[in-house]
């Protein structure tokens, strides 16, 4: 297949490329790079089969051209972040929303496949566990601009399900929390990459909030084998969630990854309000029922934490730690 991939020079991108080439498709990435990295990509820029395209979703004569003659389009890239949502929410907004727009459109009219990476973040507040892709959405007011990217990519799958009434293939993928090697945007989230840079560091470990707020985190390799199930016809017309249903609180995680980095780092408590400002609002425990994507995708996530981290740690190692400093 001729696939195209957006943000594919990004965290998940690129790992998403590699698969797909792996796989004996021919891959095109269009990214702008304002997250993503030219060296993600060095282990694959020599494969005839590869294409890097410098650019935006939002520009769509752009997309038009990247998208002719694909088969399926992967759409990944998008502005993201806890800091981008509570700082410039309009960026955010725009970034996401008028992107897919572009993307949806064209493939329409071309009558390409679209699989939409959006987030766990579209179930907000919700406390019932664990979180079924039917579930209700519970958000806070739209005065907080915390809520804006869950709202952005909601509306984003709103979008592909209006497409999927007029006829386009589509399918869309909710991460949870996905960690590894290359995820190197910890100011734009990522705990687990906050965490290990300060770790390999000798720095201290923050955790914002009371640290029991507990998370599922997927390792890159265990998200990408989700998302290529995806392409497969039977995935057309759903939502699935793709991560892991063990569970581990945030000053859990913070331990481990100092014991594994093998760091004298202290673990210490940040409030909210001085990491993000005032009204800053979490979830308190945020887990995805992952039955759908095994009885359909046939999904089962192998890495276990600890040697997800272990992998990870490494990769900051040689590529991160020993090439600045941190």
């Amino acid at each position: 297949m001729k696939i195209l991939v957006t943000g594919g020079a990004g965290f998940i991108g690129s790992h998403l490329v590699e698969r797909l080439l792996q796989e004996g498709h021919q891959v095109l990435v269009l990214d702008d790079l304002s997250t993503g990295s030219r060296d993600f990509s060095n282990q694959v820029i020599s494969n005839k089969n590869y294409t890097f395209i410098p650019g935006s979703v939002n520009h769509r004569k752009l997309v038009e051209v990247s998208m002719d003659g694909c088969d399926a389009v992967f759409h990944l890239a998008a502005m993201l972040g806890v800091k981008n949502t509570v700082e410039n929410p309009l960026k955010v907004i725009e970034g996401n929303i008028d992107g897919t727009r572009n993307v949806l459109e064209v493939a329409y009219q071309k009558g390409i496949k679209v699989i939409f990476t959006s987030t766990s973040e579209v179930y907000g507040k919700n406390t019932v566990l664990p979180f079924k892709e039917d579930a209700d959405r519970v958000l806070g007011a739209t005065s907080t601009h915390r809520w804006c990217y869950a709202t952005a990519k909601a509306l984003d799958e709103h979008l592909c399900f209006a497409y999927k009434e007029k006829g386009l293939p589509v399918t869309v993928i909710r991460y949870f929390n996905t960690y590894g090697p290359r995820q190197t945007s910890s100011e734009y989230g990522g705990v687990v990459s906050r965490f290990i840079k300060a770790a390999l560091n000798h720095q201290p470990i923050e955790v914002y909030g009371t640290g029991t707020q507990s998370r599922c985190f997927t390792f890159v390799g265990d998200a990408v084998s989700g998302t290529t199930a995806t392409l497969s016809q039977k995935a057309n017309g759903f939502i699935f969630n793709i991560g892991t249903d063990r569970t581990i609180t945030i000053q859990e995680l913070a331990e481990m990854i100092r014991r594994l980095a093998g760091s004298s780092s202290k673990i210490i408590r940040v409030p909210y309000e001085e990491a993000y400002g005032p009204g800053y609002e979490d979830m308190q425990a945020r887990m995805p029922d992952l039955e759908r994507a095994k009885f359909i995708l046939g999904y089962e996530p192998k890495t276990g934490l600890e040697d997800g981290l272990r992998t990870t740690i490494e990769w900051y190692r040689q590529n991160i730690i020993g090439n600045n400093g941190g």
